[in-house]
């Protein structure tokens, strides 16, 4: 069971007077380290922090914070569809996906989904308030060592569902044959769809496949 969604009573609630911040990570320790650093900014200041992503969601309705840092990985609901279901209902939700993937998928996905940036988690605490201040001024951000991953995957062909299906269950470790059982198509069918992914892929043989797919977060084990 996650811990109790935390929120900052003691944080200035004088709206305009402060930038104020939301910490969704499942780490204790990560979101306690963050409240530190961030709170010693003259403009900056953490009004709340969850465990999850549900409790990031239901934090954010209460809350409605300038500025949400959110991590990818958390138990019951993870940062994507998190950030979707806030974005949802403000698009204008200023929210930095902050993290420790950096795979191009990832970075593809948080933003898709609505994230207005994108940091690592060794950010210097200087590019991190840059970040912050930046977004909350209706800016997009994204750490330049990002950039050239994100520009691959925006250029390269995305992608089906079932493309994505089959990967995912080559990666552990089925035959053809099995998937077309697990997915109920028929063997040619798995066959042709391997053939489009390997193109796309630009890869050769499954093991490349799975290698790539793992590299760049389409696949998780």
């Amino acid at each position: 069971m996650s811990p109790r969604p935390v929120v900052r009573t003691g944080a200035p609630a004088a709206v305009g007077a402060f930038i104020r911040v939301m910490i969704a990570d499942d780490h204790s320790l990560v979101r306690r380290g963050l409240a530190a650093i961030i709170d010693m900014e003259d403009d900056v200041r953490v009004v709340g922090e969850a465990g999850d992503g549900e409790e990031a969601v239901a934090l954010w309705r209460s809350l409605r914070p300038d500025v949400v840092l959110m991590d990818l990985r958390m138990p019951r609901m993870e940062g994507v569809p998190a950030i979707r279901q806030i974005c949802a209902e403000d698009p204008r939700a200023s929210i930095i996906v902050l993290t420790t993937f950096d795979h191009d998928e990832d970075i593809y996905a948080g933003l898709r989904a609505g994230a207005k940036a994108y940091l690592l988690k060794d950010v210097q605490p200087e590019e991190l308030f840059r970040c912050i201040r930046m977004v909350h001024a209706g800016e997009g951000y994204l750490q330049p060592k990002l950039a050239a991953k994100l520009v691959h995957r925006v250029q390269e062909e995305a992608l089906t569902d079932r493309e994505t299906q089959i990967l995912e269950l080559l990666a552990q470790g089925l035959s053809n044959r099995s998937i077309g059982v697990a997915l109920h198509i028929s063997e040619s069918t798995v066959k042709s769809h391997l053939k489009s992914t390997f193109a796309k892929l630009d890869v050769t043989s499954r093991a490349e496949a799975i290698s790539l797919a793992a590299r760049r977060g389409l696949v998780k084990f």
